[in-house]
């Protein structure tokens, strides 16, 4: 196997990687209701069957928002593959979500 086909191998790996997503949010205020809804169109035009999402009320389980030192809500954090982001807001921006993601 020559350097080339190494390199065409670890484009294949990442491109098929399952992204592993955690949506922060405080109940169900208006603010979290939209970045629920934005994000799930976002990510069911342009990544179907390629991504985990975790939603998860700091409300509910504040234990895992301190363990991911979640500082304001909404909050999207990637978690795999690396570099792990964190994106804040209603995820209306789709172009900035999906830069944040290392998508486009």
């Amino acid at each position: 196997m020559n350097d080339k086909d190494h390199d065409v191998t670890n484009l294949e790996i990442e491109e098929n990687s399952i992204l592993h997503l955690q949506l922060f949010v405080a109940g169900t205020s208006s603010l979290s209701v939209r970045a629920i809804n934005n994000l799930n169109v976002i990510l069911a035009e342009n990544l179907e069957g390629q991504y985990e999402l975790d939603i998860i009320d700091v409300y509910q389980q504040p234990q895992i928002a301190l363990q991911e030192d979640i500082t304001a809500v909404p909050m999207l954090v990637k978690k795999f593959p690396s570099p792990n982001r964190k994106l804040i807001g209603d995820m209306s921006n789709k172009a900035k979500v999906l830069r944040g993601l290392g998508i486009k």
